[in-house]
């Protein structure tokens, strides 16, 4: 295992746009504060969603489509910079009006409604790709 410690930094919470783009609207939050890394939680409703599931043995990324409305029961990502850009690296569980759930690496999804919490790292984090998995990982 590869780590490094780490100075928390600044906080931020935000509400995102009705009708935004979720994942845009965390890298947008983190570009418009200056934050190269960090961590985040959120919560709230999408009206649609789009889930990656990286399958390891071919080690490609499926795609699944929800057109319909969702709780953000659950949501955890982390901040850092890929391909030049501000990236936020999201995970999340849906839920359904009947309570079941749909979950995994949110690509996007519309808001309806949006609340986030994201701490700054005292850091510079840019992602690499690592030969092993063939995902964008965090060089320690």
């Amino acid at each position: 295992m590869d780590y490094r410690e780490l100075d928390g930094g600044r906080e931020f919470v935000a509400g995102l746009d009705h009708g935004a783009d979720w994942r845009t609207e965390i890298e947008a939050l983190a570009t418009d504060a200056g934050v190269d890394a960090g961590f985040f939680v959120a919560l709230g409703a999408v009206q649609d969603v789009e889930l990656f599931f990286y399958d390891q043995d071919r080690q490609e990324y499926d795609s699944v489509t929800f057109d319909e409305p969702l709780e953000v029961a659950a949501c955890v990502g982390n901040v850092s910079w890929l391909d030049g850009d501000r990236f936020a690296h999201t995970h999340a569980v849906c839920s359904r009006a009947d309570g079941s759930t749909v979950a995994g690496h949110l690509d996007s999804g519309t808001v309806f409604a949006g609340e986030v919490y994201l701490r700054e790292f005292d850091a510079h984090l840019e992602r690499e790709h690592d030969e092993t998995t063939d995902l964008d990982l965090w060089p320690l």
